[in-house]
């Protein structure tokens, strides 16, 4: 079990202090949600945020690209000091020359998939991942709800994966809280991405970290 918070929702004018809250609190990365206006409907951060939050910190950066035309940036984050990048495969049109050029770059390549998309549609890069992303809200903003019908689509992602003995990470990104973080994870879900969950705590991230880490194993 990995937790990732999300920086999404900390205070970006305290962004050193709510990164090292989260990581005192026992995150194992540090979850960047990057979105252009375009492909999603909001517009957050860069490579710049990107290279403060890796000073901030020694733990791995998860970058998720949720941007039109991702391959005109891999360099850039990469540069920025991302450790993991993901792309949505309904951005990339090739999308297996993508994830090869992110591994070219020295990062390690993940793959989201959105609600309505079919896990068909990443079936042949499988073997090329290291990070599997199943969303569970409509990406674009924070602190939406968990749709329920992921449970199911992570089961069978974990299935596909386990078959074809892929050792990529299964990550959940989205509403993912105390109240199902249990259940997430007996699906099979190794990384759980949570923003609100965390620096929406009222006793701060750490807090809110070591609460979603033992509602998962309890």
């Amino acid at each position: 079990m990995k937790i990732a918070p999300s920086i999404l929702s900390c205070d970006f004018s305290r962004l050193a202090d709510e990164i090292a809250a989260a990581e005192s609190g026992g995150a194992d990365w540090i979850h960047v949600d990057v979105m252009d206006g375009h492909f999603v409907p909001n517009i957050t951060i860069g490579p710049v945020i990107t290279a403060g939050a890796r000073r901030a910190t020694t733990l791995p950066l998860d970058v998720h690209l949720m941007i039109e035309s991702p391959d005109r940036y891999l360099e850039a984050f990469a540069d920025a000091g991302a450790d993991l990048l993901t792309v949505h495969v309904e951005a990339c049109r090739h999308l297996h020359r993508t994830i090869e050029r992110i591994r070219e770059l020295g990062v390690r390549p993940g793959v989201a998939v959105n609600p309505a998309t079919p896990l068909e549609a990443v079936r042949e890069v499988l073997p090329s991942l290291d990070l599997l992303v199943i969303m569970s809200v409509n990406p674009g903003f924070g602190g939406q709800s968990y749709i329920p019908a992921t449970f199911d689509k992570l089961r069978r992602a974990r299935a596909l994966l386990d078959a074809m003995g892929s050792h990529a990470e299964l990550e959940v990104d989205g509403g993912v809280d105390v109240k199902n973080a249990a259940k997430v994870l007996a699906t099979g879900a190794t990384v759980l991405v949570a923003g609100s969950a965390v620096y929406g705590h009222p006793e701060g991230a750490a807090a809110g970290v070591r609460a979603l880490r033992h509602a998962g194993t309890s």
